[in-house]
């Protein structure tokens, strides 16, 4: 199977078996935007409650936060965003495609250009008479600066309406709230806040399939350490994405950490890595970040409110801006390479070998025969007792392989089977999605016996 052919299976199961539909389809949709289907949003809703479980309840030094979407315009001003969160642009003069020019010379030449000089990069362009993706032209517009904020508005009437941003990253948030927790919580340097949010960028360059969108969740972490420590700092949390990564059973042959240049760096970041994923399109693409945000983001906000966001240490009195390691997981492209990462075919059969935990649907209960009252009876008993402990799905349709082998396709580790036996003696068959063996257990066993397979 191709790479290519690869992302094309996964987007028709993703749509056929309801994990992503395009959004607006009744409408003709719109460009990369998509909607989750029933069980794509139990994909994205068990990452983030695992990520959460992780890095926030199983930690004492990390403290969980939720803010807002839209906030004060000053925001971005004073965090850097209005002036510098650019993206290079170019527009093709022959069918008015616009075109991020840094990612159409690394899809043709291979060379990575992010933030190099607009001249630069245009002279690029001009040198290797790179063509419009769309309809080939090479008659080109120069290259100029794109501002990524989405731009809306508030206020009841149209002439008092004021320009607010939606938010370019979920970073700002916990920035602003640092020191309300501060004040609440007392908390000892080293510590770190943490968000689950969405967060909306006007991206231009988009495609292959939910890595690239408008609209997009992230898992998110400001970890506040003394200037002296942020080497340490950052060179842990890198151990700690790769570990998060690696224990969903992502592989770890397709991962590889790469230093962003001088020139790519953020205008807040002294020090930026991705850790990057082989994608079937294009090769390794960043799928996490984590930057050294130093302690700009504290400073500026004090610059701007006029309200000082110093730490003071409780113990010696010392008071100072804490500098910033911030790992930013992303929550769709987490989902793209589970799904990439699982999918299986082992003759006619497609299995998704999703780590158990992320799995939409943890277990499936089958009545071995829908036309016997008294074996579907016996399996609602049983459904009825596991789906207050996990995500269960119901399945009497066709005959018993034609249901295995869809389970197989959605994730479900596990399927149990309630059969003739089942009425004798109150054993079922648990068959499991990755081997296939098949084992019988009491009823009685089944919560516990999940509950452990899960741990």
């Amino acid at each position: 199977m191709s790479e290519q052919n690869l992302l094309e299976k996964i987007v028709s199961l993703c749509k056929r078996r309801g994990f992503v539909y395009p959004s607006s389809e009744i409408y003709g949709g719109l460009a990369n935007a998509y909607d989750y289907g029933p069980l794509g949003a139990e994909l994205l809703r068990n990452i983030k409650d695992l990520w959460w479980k992780t890095f926030v309840h199983e930690r004492e030094d990390i403290y969980g936060t939720d803010g807002g979407i839209i906030s004060n315009p000053k925001v971005w001003q004073a965090s850097g965003h209005t002036e510098s969160f650019n993206d290079p642009l170019i527009d093709c003069k022959s069918c008015k495609k616009r075109i991020r020019a840094d990612h159409l010379i690394e899809d043709e030449l291979n060379i990575k250009v992010e933030g190099k000089p607009l001249g630069e990069v245009d002279k690029i362009v001009l040198e290797n008479k790179l063509k419009c993706p769309s309809c080939g032209s090479v008659d080109l517009t120069s290259v100029r600066k794109f501002n990524l904020l989405f731009e809306t508005s508030l206020g009841s009437l149209e002439e008092g309406k004021d320009k607010v941003y939606l938010r370019g990253e979920t970073a700002q948030n916990m920035f602003l709230t640092f020191q309300n927790v501060v004040d609440s919580f007392s908390p000892k340097i080293p510590f770190g806040l943490a968000q689950v949010g969405k967060a909306f960028r006007n991206e231009v360059t988009l495609g292959n399939f939910i890595f690239r969108t408008f609209e997009f969740e992230m898992m998110e972490l400001e970890y506040f350490v003394r200037e002296k420590n942020w080497e340490k700092y950052f060179e842990y949390w890198k151990e700690e994405m790769t570990g998060w990564l690696t224990s969903l059973g992502i592989s770890k042959d397709k991962l590889r950490w790469r230093r962003h240049t001088e020139e790519e760096l953020s205008h807040y970041s002294k020090r930026t890595e991705d850790i990057e994923y082989d994608f079937p399109f294009g090769g390794f693409k960043e799928l996490y970040g984590l930057a050294y945000r130093t302690d700009y983001d504290l400073r500026q906000h004090t610059k701007f409110s006029g309200v000082d966001l110093r730490y003071r240490d409780q113990e010696t009195g010392e008071e100072f801006f804490p500098h910033v390691v911030e790992p930013t997981f992303g929550v769709t492209r987490t989902a793209l390479v589970a799904l990439l990462d699982s999918y299986t075919e082992d003759g006619d059969r497609v299995v998704l070998r999703l780590d158990p935990r992320l799995a939409p649907y943890k277990v499936a209960v089958f009545p071995l025969l829908a036309n016997k009252p008294e074996l579907v009876k016996k399996a609602r008993e049983v459904f009825e007792d596991l789906k207050t402990e996990f995500h269960v799905a119901w399945d009497d349709r066709g005959n018993i392989g034609k249901r295995y082998y869809s389970q197989d396709e959605i994730g479900t580790p596990w399927c149990v089977t309630i059969d003739f036996q089942t009425l004798e003696d109150d054993t079922v068959t648990v068959r499991d999605r990755d081997t296939t063996e098949q084992e019988r257990f009491k009823t009685s066993e089944l919560v516990e016996l999940f509950r452990k397979r899960l741990e």
